[in-house]
């Protein structure tokens, strides 16, 4: 059995929890080196992967200042720091997988795609194509089963408490320091409508705002932190409800890298995530509806909402002779023929993002074996579907007017 060998860059929720675990193992794989700058998360990701000590770095830039030391290298850093490690790691000959977003800004990413070994190395993490889920919703569009495809609507259902713990107290919660949510969260979700669809978008219109996480909503007797507030056992978005369970993974792996009890509550004393929803710093949107024209006819209107009581992707799908709707996170896709037949096809769901994450860590490791060319998400696909992103923030925040997408740059 060939072996490859995987660096990763930052060995956090995605690079340790997410990735590390699944290439954790694996008898094809071995991680050679890690960069990481919490003293804790680096040496925890060396220890699960045994990777020697000279090969453990505190900064991307240690790790690439050396010759290439493996096959392929993840980067899962914060957001901000997507550009240029991936331009550095491309030229040095690693192939990459980069978690989304590409950048920050529209101008980052033209600027990635202006350099060869970016365009031929660098794959970004859309792992919505590689669930089971809308591969199999693919599948039955390339098979004609519902004729021509005249329109679809698709929904992010982010979750009350994901969108409280990401894009209220997380790091995603201003526009300013990490971008829109309609890239930051739903660039995935633009990818996925443009490879089901098989054409690029067109034009734009988005209308969205913040609607509910701000100070005006926050009740009288609210206190500034839930570990003080009267309503903590009562109001949804408390972060004692979120953080002090027995669950101790995700979201709750994210606020602290101690999970004990006391742990925890420091980290509601003093951090972020002890914050009332009302009371902190956030200003993206907290639901947004865009309407997406593509080339060939095809309209396709999109929901992302964080009040939702499950964290979950709905698809309809109109064609000619019939529709397909589907649940992601129940892993069910209903095809309807009309005056024909209707037909429940379950699709497995397990793991991180219902299979994507599994998905596209498989395909890594074969492209990095030589078994595939290349993966199923382009890095120019990718940087469309994050322009179409860009457009839809311009046109949201001109008011819902047309906007182009090759006029994206903000």
């Amino acid at each position: 059995m060939k072996q490859v060998s995987i660096s990763v860059i930052g060995a956090g929720n995605r690079g340790y929890e997410a990735y590390g675990k699944l290439l954790h193992g694996r008898k094809d794989v071995k991680v050679v080196a890690v960069a990481e700058p919490d003293a804790v998360k680096r040496e925890r990701f060396s220890v699960e992967h045994g990777v020697a000590k000279e090969n453990q770095f505190s900064t991307w830039w240690e790790l690439l200042s050396k010759d290439r030391l493996s096959d392929g290298l993840i980067i899962a850093t914060p957001d901000k720091i997507h550009v240029e490690p991936a331009i550095v790691a491309a030229r040095k000959g690693y192939t990459v997988l980069l978690e989304k977003p590409i950048a920050q800004e529209p101008e980052a990413i033209l600027k990635m795609l202006q350099i060869p070994q970016v365009r031929e190395r660098v794959t970004i993490a859309h792992v919505l194509r590689y669930t089971p889920f809308f591969t199999r919703v693919k599948s039955l569009l390339e098979e004609g089963a519902i004729g021509n495809l005249i329109g679809i609507e698709h929904v992010e259902r982010i979750g009350f408490y994901h969108f409280a713990h990401s894009y209220v107290r997380g790091n995603w919660r201003k526009k300013n320091d990490s971008g829109p949510t309609i890239l930051t969260k739903s660039c995935h979700d633009a990818d996925i409508l443009h490879w089901l669809i098989g054409e690029k978008c067109e034009k734009v219109i988005s209308l969205g705002k913040l609607y509910h996480f701000k100070s005006k909503n926050k009740p009288k007797e609210a206190a500034d932190r839930c570990l003080d507030c009267s309503l903590k056992d009562s109001c949804p978005y408390s972060a004692t409800r979120i953080y002090l369970t027995e669950n101790t993974g995700w979201p709750v792996s994210v606020i602290t890298t101690d999970l004990s009890t006391e742990g925890r509550l420091k980290a509601l004393r003093e951090g972020p995530y002890g914050r009332c929803v009302y009371a902190s710093d956030n200003d993206v949107v907290d639901h947004q509806v865009t309407m997406f024209h593509f080339k060939n006819g095809v309209i396709a209107n999109f929901t992302m909402t964080a009040f939702s009581d499950d964290i979950t992707r709905h698809i309809r799908i109109h064609g000619s002779h019939g529709e397909i709707f589907g649940d992601l996170d129940k892993g069910y896709i209903e095809l309807s023929i009309f005056g024909d037949t209707k037909k429940v096809i379950p699709v497995e769901v397990k793991g991180g993002h219902s299979g994507g994450d599994e998905g596209l860590i498989e395909e890594f490791v074969a492209l990095l074996k030589g078994e595939k060319e290349r993966l199923t998400t382009a890095f120019e696909d990718s940087v469309h579907s994050h322009m179409m992103a860009f457009a839809a923030e311009k046109s949201r925040v001109k008011g819902g007017v047309v906007v182009p997408v090759t006029e994206a740059l903000i």
